[in-house]
Protein backbone atom coordinates (compact mmCIF):
# COMPACT_ATOMS: atom_id res chain seq x y z
CA UNK A 1 0.00 0.00 0.00
CA UNK A 2 3.00 2.10 0.85
CA UNK A 3 4.52 1.72 -2.63
CA UNK A 4 1.46 2.76 -3.68
CA UNK A 5 0.66 5.83 -2.31
CA UNK A 6 4.16 7.09 -3.14
CA UNK A 7 3.77 6.41 -6.91
CA UNK A 8 0.58 8.32 -6.52
CA UNK A 9 2.35 11.47 -4.69
CA UNK A 10 4.97 10.83 -7.37
CA UNK A 11 2.59 11.00 -10.33
CA UNK A 12 0.70 14.16 -8.43
CA UNK A 13 3.70 15.65 -8.58
CA UNK A 14 4.72 15.03 -12.17
CA UNK A 15 1.50 16.65 -13.26
CA UNK A 16 1.68 19.53 -11.78
CA UNK A 17 5.04 20.00 -12.96
CA UNK A 18 3.87 19.41 -16.41
CA UNK A 19 -0.26 20.45 -16.02
CA UNK A 20 1.07 23.11 -19.25
CA UNK A 21 1.80 19.90 -21.22
CA UNK A 22 -0.41 17.31 -20.20
CA UNK A 23 -3.50 19.29 -19.63
CA UNK A 24 -3.38 19.41 -24.09
CA UNK A 25 -2.20 15.70 -24.55
CA UNK A 26 -5.06 14.25 -22.63
CA UNK A 27 -7.75 16.49 -24.52
CA UNK A 28 -6.01 15.39 -27.50
CA UNK A 29 -6.32 11.64 -26.66
CA UNK A 30 -9.93 12.26 -25.24
CA UNK A 31 -10.93 13.82 -28.80
CA UNK A 32 -9.20 11.31 -30.95
CA UNK A 33 -10.64 8.32 -29.04
CA UNK A 34 -14.12 10.05 -29.51
CA UNK A 35 -13.82 10.23 -33.31
CA UNK A 36 -12.41 6.82 -33.80
CA UNK A 37 -15.59 5.33 -31.64
CA UNK A 38 -17.79 7.86 -33.99
CA UNK A 39 -16.34 7.01 -36.99
CA UNK A 40 -16.62 3.07 -36.30
CA UNK A 41 -19.95 3.15 -35.19
CA UNK A 42 -21.62 4.65 -37.42
CA UNK A 43 -18.91 5.88 -40.73
CA UNK A 44 -21.37 6.61 -43.28
CA UNK A 45 -19.32 9.62 -44.58
CA UNK A 46 -15.88 8.57 -46.25
CA UNK A 47 -14.46 11.79 -46.11
CA UNK A 48 -14.77 12.21 -41.82
CA UNK A 49 -12.99 8.87 -41.72
CA UNK A 50 -9.72 10.01 -43.37
CA UNK A 51 -6.97 9.94 -40.76
CA UNK A 52 -5.90 13.40 -41.86
CA UNK A 53 -9.35 14.84 -40.82
CA UNK A 54 -9.37 13.26 -37.22
CA UNK A 55 -5.73 14.52 -36.55
CA UNK A 56 -6.95 17.35 -37.41
CA UNK A 57 -10.08 18.00 -35.60
CA UNK A 58 -8.53 16.17 -32.47
CA UNK A 59 -5.37 19.00 -32.50
CA UNK A 60 -8.29 21.50 -32.65
CA UNK A 61 -9.74 20.25 -29.70
CA UNK A 62 -6.73 20.08 -27.35
CA UNK A 63 -6.02 24.03 -27.35
CA UNK A 64 -9.68 24.91 -27.00
CA UNK A 65 -12.27 24.45 -24.45
CA UNK A 66 -13.15 20.70 -23.34
CA UNK A 67 -16.79 22.07 -24.48
CA UNK A 68 -15.47 22.38 -28.03
CA UNK A 69 -15.14 18.86 -27.98
CA UNK A 70 -18.68 18.00 -27.69
CA UNK A 71 -19.65 20.11 -30.42
CA UNK A 72 -17.09 18.45 -32.73
CA UNK A 73 -18.07 15.38 -31.86
CA UNK A 74 -21.99 16.29 -32.55
CA UNK A 75 -21.00 17.69 -36.07
CA UNK A 76 -19.12 14.73 -37.01
CA UNK A 77 -22.13 12.20 -35.84
CA UNK A 78 -24.72 15.01 -38.08
CA UNK A 79 -22.23 14.41 -40.94
CA UNK A 80 -22.61 10.56 -40.78
CA UNK A 81 -25.86 10.53 -40.00
CA UNK A 82 -26.37 13.09 -43.08
CA UNK A 83 -24.98 11.07 -45.59
CA UNK A 84 -27.04 8.06 -44.83
CA UNK A 85 -30.36 9.81 -44.17
CA UNK A 86 -31.38 13.31 -44.08
CA UNK A 87 -34.45 12.39 -42.32
CA UNK A 88 -32.16 10.90 -39.31
CA UNK A 89 -29.81 13.83 -39.20
CA UNK A 90 -32.53 16.10 -38.65
CA UNK A 91 -34.10 14.57 -35.84
CA UNK A 92 -30.76 13.67 -34.34
CA UNK A 93 -30.09 17.76 -34.90
CA UNK A 94 -33.13 18.25 -32.52
CA UNK A 95 -32.32 16.38 -30.38
CA UNK A 96 -28.58 17.93 -30.00
CA UNK A 97 -30.11 21.12 -29.76
CA UNK A 98 -32.40 20.47 -26.72
CA UNK A 99 -29.33 18.43 -25.29
CA UNK A 100 -27.27 21.19 -25.63
CA UNK A 101 -29.60 23.57 -24.22
CA UNK A 102 -30.29 21.71 -20.67
CA UNK A 103 -26.58 21.06 -20.71
CA UNK A 104 -25.56 23.86 -21.10
CA UNK A 105 -28.28 25.54 -18.38
CA UNK A 106 -27.45 23.45 -15.96
CA UNK A 107 -23.80 21.75 -15.94
CA UNK A 108 -21.83 23.14 -18.42
CA UNK A 109 -18.33 21.51 -16.63
CA UNK A 110 -19.31 18.46 -16.49
CA UNK A 111 -18.17 17.66 -20.00
CA UNK A 112 -16.02 14.80 -19.21
CA UNK A 113 -19.22 12.90 -18.45
CA UNK A 114 -21.00 13.94 -21.73
CA UNK A 115 -18.20 12.35 -23.74
CA UNK A 116 -17.17 9.42 -21.62
CA UNK A 117 -20.98 7.95 -20.98
CA UNK A 118 -21.74 7.08 -24.42
CA UNK A 119 -18.36 5.43 -24.88
CA UNK A 120 -18.76 3.70 -21.84
CA UNK A 121 -21.85 2.03 -23.25
CA UNK A 122 -19.71 1.01 -26.23
CA UNK A 123 -17.39 -0.65 -24.01
CA UNK A 124 -20.09 -1.90 -22.15
CA UNK A 125 -19.14 -0.91 -18.37
CA UNK A 126 -21.90 2.47 -18.74
CA UNK A 127 -22.95 1.96 -15.20
CA UNK A 128 -19.67 3.53 -13.95
CA UNK A 129 -20.61 6.99 -15.14
CA UNK A 130 -23.53 7.40 -12.85
CA UNK A 131 -21.41 6.80 -9.48
CA UNK A 132 -18.08 7.96 -10.44
CA UNK A 133 -20.41 11.23 -11.33
CA UNK A 134 -22.36 11.14 -8.01
CA UNK A 135 -18.48 10.68 -6.36
CA UNK A 136 -17.02 13.48 -8.11
CA UNK A 137 -19.87 15.42 -9.13
CA UNK A 138 -23.31 17.28 -8.21
CA UNK A 139 -26.82 16.05 -8.33
CA UNK A 140 -26.94 18.36 -11.34
CA UNK A 141 -24.22 16.14 -12.52
CA UNK A 142 -27.39 13.50 -13.62
CA UNK A 143 -28.27 15.85 -16.18
CA UNK A 144 -24.74 15.55 -18.16
CA UNK A 145 -24.76 11.54 -17.93
CA UNK A 146 -28.70 11.22 -18.98
CA UNK A 147 -27.56 13.62 -22.12
CA UNK A 148 -24.82 11.19 -23.03
CA UNK A 149 -27.21 7.94 -22.84
CA UNK A 150 -29.98 9.90 -24.84
CA UNK A 151 -27.20 10.88 -27.76
CA UNK A 152 -25.53 7.14 -27.50
CA UNK A 153 -29.30 5.71 -27.57
CA UNK A 154 -30.45 8.30 -30.65
CA UNK A 155 -27.22 7.40 -32.85
CA UNK A 156 -27.54 3.74 -31.96
CA UNK A 157 -31.17 3.16 -32.65
CA UNK A 158 -30.66 4.75 -35.98
CA UNK A 159 -27.97 2.88 -37.23
CA UNK A 160 -29.83 -0.43 -36.62
CA UNK A 161 -33.05 0.92 -37.90
CA UNK A 162 -30.91 1.12 -41.06
CA UNK A 163 -32.07 -1.87 -43.30
CA UNK A 164 -35.86 -0.76 -42.35
CA UNK A 165 -34.90 2.95 -43.31
CA UNK A 166 -33.74 1.92 -46.63
CA UNK A 167 -37.06 0.30 -47.36
CA UNK A 168 -38.27 3.55 -47.61
CA UNK A 169 -39.38 5.36 -50.87
CA UNK A 170 -37.78 9.17 -51.23
CA UNK A 171 -41.03 10.37 -51.29
CA UNK A 172 -42.04 8.76 -48.16
CA UNK A 173 -39.76 11.81 -45.86
CA UNK A 174 -43.05 12.46 -43.44
CA UNK A 175 -43.26 8.59 -42.87
CA UNK A 176 -39.30 8.24 -42.61
CA UNK A 177 -39.53 11.26 -40.17
CA UNK A 178 -42.62 9.68 -38.19
CA UNK A 179 -40.65 6.06 -37.64
CA UNK A 180 -37.66 7.68 -36.73
CA UNK A 181 -39.78 9.29 -33.89
CA UNK A 182 -41.96 7.00 -32.51
CA UNK A 183 -38.68 4.58 -32.53
CA UNK A 184 -37.25 7.26 -29.81
CA UNK A 185 -40.13 7.89 -28.31
CA UNK A 186 -41.05 3.99 -27.82
CA UNK A 187 -37.64 3.32 -26.58
CA UNK A 188 -38.44 2.19 -23.09
CA UNK A 189 -34.91 0.73 -22.46
CA UNK A 190 -33.31 4.30 -22.61
CA UNK A 191 -36.02 6.05 -20.66
CA UNK A 192 -35.16 3.62 -17.75
CA UNK A 193 -31.81 4.05 -18.08
CA UNK A 194 -32.05 7.74 -17.74
CA UNK A 195 -34.02 7.33 -14.72
CA UNK A 196 -31.74 4.66 -13.26
CA UNK A 197 -28.75 6.69 -14.02
CA UNK A 198 -30.51 9.92 -12.55
CA UNK A 199 -31.08 8.29 -9.83
CA UNK A 200 -27.95 7.18 -8.83
CA UNK A 201 -25.80 9.79 -9.48
CA UNK A 202 -28.27 11.92 -6.65
CA UNK A 203 -28.30 8.76 -4.32
CA UNK A 204 -24.28 8.15 -4.46
CA UNK A 205 -24.13 12.20 -4.09
CA UNK A 206 -25.90 12.52 -0.65
CA UNK A 207 -24.16 8.97 0.75
CA UNK A 208 -20.90 10.14 0.05
CA UNK A 209 -21.46 13.62 1.74
CA UNK A 210 -22.37 11.49 4.77
CA UNK A 211 -20.27 11.93 8.16
CA UNK A 212 -20.11 8.05 7.97
CA UNK A 213 -17.00 6.03 8.08
CA UNK A 214 -16.56 5.04 4.21
CA UNK A 215 -19.32 6.59 3.19
CA UNK A 216 -17.49 6.58 -0.46
CA UNK A 217 -17.49 2.53 -0.65
CA UNK A 218 -20.99 2.64 0.80
CA UNK A 219 -22.01 5.16 -2.32
CA UNK A 220 -20.60 3.14 -4.40
CA UNK A 221 -22.07 -0.05 -3.25
CA UNK A 222 -25.56 1.16 -2.77
CA UNK A 223 -25.24 3.12 -5.83
CA UNK A 224 -24.47 0.15 -7.87
CA UNK A 225 -27.42 -1.72 -6.13
CA UNK A 226 -30.25 1.53 -6.89
CA UNK A 227 -28.85 1.39 -10.51
CA UNK A 228 -29.26 -2.98 -10.84
CA UNK A 229 -32.44 -2.93 -9.17
CA UNK A 230 -34.23 0.24 -11.11
CA UNK A 231 -32.81 -1.89 -14.76
CA UNK A 232 -34.10 -5.25 -13.16
CA UNK A 233 -37.65 -3.82 -12.43
CA UNK A 234 -38.11 -1.71 -15.46
CA UNK A 235 -36.94 -5.16 -17.99
CA UNK A 236 -40.01 -6.91 -15.65
CA UNK A 237 -42.62 -4.12 -16.44
CA UNK A 238 -42.00 -3.42 -20.04
CA UNK A 239 -39.69 -5.94 -21.63
CA UNK A 240 -36.76 -4.22 -22.57
CA UNK A 241 -34.63 -7.39 -23.23
CA UNK A 242 -31.45 -6.66 -20.84
CA UNK A 243 -29.20 -9.00 -20.55
CA UNK A 244 -29.22 -9.86 -16.40
CA UNK A 245 -25.69 -11.07 -16.44
CA UNK A 246 -24.42 -8.09 -18.50
CA UNK A 247 -25.51 -5.09 -15.70
CA UNK A 248 -24.99 -7.44 -12.83
CA UNK A 249 -21.18 -7.95 -14.30
CA UNK A 250 -20.85 -4.18 -15.62
CA UNK A 251 -21.86 -2.59 -12.33
CA UNK A 252 -19.10 -5.17 -10.44
CA UNK A 253 -16.43 -3.61 -12.91
CA UNK A 254 -17.87 -0.11 -12.87
CA UNK A 255 -17.44 -0.47 -8.64
CA UNK A 256 -13.71 -2.15 -9.32
CA UNK A 257 -13.02 1.33 -11.52
CA UNK A 258 -14.06 3.67 -9.17
CA UNK A 259 -12.42 2.55 -6.48
CA UNK A 260 -9.71 3.67 -8.46
CA UNK A 261 -10.59 6.73 -9.06
CA UNK A 262 -11.34 6.84 -5.24
CA UNK A 263 -7.36 5.81 -5.01
CA UNK A 264 -6.85 9.10 -6.52
CA UNK A 265 -9.10 11.55 -5.17
CA UNK A 266 -10.54 10.43 -1.36
CA UNK A 267 -7.78 7.68 0.00
CA UNK A 268 -7.82 9.00 3.76
CA UNK A 269 -7.17 6.82 6.53
CA UNK A 270 -10.45 6.53 9.05
CA UNK A 271 -8.03 4.64 11.73
CA UNK A 272 -6.96 8.09 12.97
CA UNK A 273 -10.21 9.70 12.72
CA UNK A 274 -10.18 12.74 15.93
CA UNK A 275 -13.09 14.36 16.78
CA UNK A 276 -12.54 17.89 18.22
CA UNK A 277 -14.62 20.03 19.69
CA UNK A 278 -14.36 24.13 20.42
CA UNK A 279 -16.74 27.61 20.96
CA UNK A 280 -16.74 30.85 20.45
CA UNK A 281 -18.62 34.15 21.38
CA UNK A 282 -21.88 32.17 19.00
CA UNK A 283 -21.16 28.62 18.37
CA UNK A 284 -20.47 25.17 19.73
CA UNK A 285 -18.17 23.70 17.02
CA UNK A 286 -18.23 19.56 16.77
CA UNK A 287 -15.70 18.77 14.16
CA UNK A 288 -15.01 15.10 13.15
CA UNK A 289 -11.27 15.27 11.87
CA UNK A 290 -10.36 12.43 9.12
CA UNK A 291 -6.55 12.69 8.01
CA UNK A 292 -5.51 12.05 4.55
CA UNK A 293 -3.55 8.87 3.81
CA UNK A 294 -0.57 10.36 2.26
CA UNK A 295 3.05 9.83 2.19
CA UNK A 296 5.97 11.84 1.01
CA UNK A 297 7.47 10.99 -2.27
CA UNK A 298 11.37 10.30 -1.81
CA UNK A 299 13.50 12.63 -3.00
CA UNK A 300 17.06 12.10 -5.15
CA UNK A 301 20.02 13.25 -3.27
CA UNK A 302 22.94 14.40 -4.71
CA UNK A 303 26.08 14.01 -3.13
CA UNK A 304 28.94 15.98 -4.03
CA UNK A 305 32.60 14.39 -3.59
CA UNK A 306 35.45 16.79 -2.86
CA UNK A 307 38.72 15.65 -4.19
CA UNK A 308 41.70 17.29 -2.19
CA UNK A 309 44.01 19.75 -4.31
CA UNK A 310 46.79 18.02 -3.35
CA UNK A 311 45.62 14.56 -4.35
CA UNK A 312 44.33 16.10 -7.97
CA UNK A 313 47.85 17.68 -8.33
CA UNK A 314 49.55 14.28 -7.32
CA UNK A 315 47.05 12.65 -10.03
CA UNK A 316 48.58 14.90 -12.79
CA UNK A 317 51.82 14.51 -11.85
CA UNK A 318 51.51 10.56 -12.44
Amino acid sequence: MTTLLVYREQLKKFYSKYELYITPVMKFLLALLTLIMINNSIGYMGELKRFTVVMVLSLMCSFLPMNFIVFVAAGVTLGHLYKFSLECAGVAFVVFLLLFILYFRFSPRDTIAVLLTPLCFILKIPYVMPIAMGLVGTPVSAVSVASGAIAYYTVSYMTNSASMLNTFEKDETLEKFRYVIDGLLGNKAMFITIVAFAATVVVVYFIRRLSVDYSWTIAMITGALLDVLILLFGDLMYNTKLSIMGVIVGSVVSVLLVKVLEFFIFNIDYSRTEFVQFEDDEYYYYVKAVPKNTVAAPQKRVKTIRVPEKAVRQQKRD
